[in-house]
């Protein structure tokens, strides 16, 4: 983990010492299994050769710009993708505003501008599906092309492959919106989680169920509606439950709204305000009970489960 990680949010913020550097290019959304692989590569070389171990990535993702109505649903925000980078050892990345004139830019001049004359890139380390430049017409046998050209080399990362599956960004939003997060965290080589501010509910659990902390649905990805096991980390003290989170419309208390509940099964002495709620096994579908003392046998019955599961599961 590097020591002295930066962040800079513009190119105009880019200091004359950024480099050089070994740099990876992309969106990186979630930071999965294929992505950390790359970023592994990125910083051995970085540490060879006395460079910075570097990446770049774009915020908003760019089809957010280009074609909205495709853009997808994202599994984390820009500062979520910088703090597993910096966790894998990346030293700095630039977090580049993707707008409509990056998006015009051509192939060529992205890397030469930004990449090589900015970044001061020794070493692009990229998968061999690495599109870049205006309608990404830019590819990796370009890169390779500019490379001699420009001072820099190129090299491919071959993809990760688990159980016959390749890793991707894709492959695992379909996972958690499935249901599926067990297998989107062995993808993702971390839990998927969920971060927010606690939010009022109706007070009905603390009266007629139990206790919730509850989260707003923001616009990524949210797990299938369902009951799952899940841990839950104070943002501010970083104190971690195990718990078990209810994602749904409550319609045994005929809710219209999506909410995302969370019961702590450990004793809470002040309640967090801002959490992060880690997704570890989907129990089972929300269904609606008859009334609110049979929804709170099911609920403990959930718990029980959930117990299990962390007895053989540590922390």
């Amino acid at each position: 983990m590097s020591s002295n990680f930066t962040i800079i949010r513009c190119l105009d913020q880019v200091p004359p010492d950024f480099g050089p550097c070994a740099l990876t290019i992309g969106n990186f959304d979630g930071v999965h299994a294929g992505h950390r692989e790359i970023v592994r590569n990125v910083v051995q070389m970085a540490r060879a050769n006395g460079w910075k171990a570097a990446a770049l990535t774009l915020d908003p993702h760019p089809l957010q710009v280009v074609a909205p109505d495709r853009a997808p649903k994202l599994m984390s925000s820009a500062l979520d993708r910088c703090e597993i980078l910096r966790e894998e050892g990346i030293d700095e990345v630039l977090i580049l505003p993707f707008d409509e004139t990056i998006s015009k830019m051509a192939p060529d001049a992205f890397i030469r501008d930004i990449v090589v004359n900015k970044l001061k890139a020794r070493a692009i380390l990229v998968g061999k599906d690495f599109r870049f430049g205006h309608k990404h017409s830019g590819n990796t046998d370009l890169l390779a092309q500019l490379g001699p050209q420009l001072n820099f080399e190129t090299i491919l990362i071959p993809p990760v492959t688990l159980r016959g599956h390749r890793v991707s960004s894709s492959l695992i939003r379909q996972l958690v919106e499935s249901g599926n997060v067990s297998r989107a965290c062995r993808f993702l080589s971390r839990p998927f989680h969920v971060d927010g501010p606690v939010v009022s509910g109706q007070g009905i659990g603390s009266k007629q169920t139990v206790p919730t902390l509850n989260l707003a649905p923001g616009s990524g990805v949210i797990p299938k509606t369902g009951v799952y096991v899940t841990r839950t980390r104070d943002l501010a003290s970083q104190r971690i439950w195990n718990s078990i989170t209810n994602v749904g419309f409550r319609p045994t208390f005929d809710g219209q709204s999506l909410t995302i509940e969370t019961f702590l099964l450990d004793p809470v002495v002040t309640a967090p305000t801002n959490i992060r709620v880690q997704f570890l096994l989907r129990l089972r579908e929300e269904r609606k009970f008859e009334t609110p003392e049979a929804l709170k046998t099911q609920i403990l019955h959930d718990v029980k489960r959930a117990q299990n599961y962390f007895r053989r599961v540590p922390k």
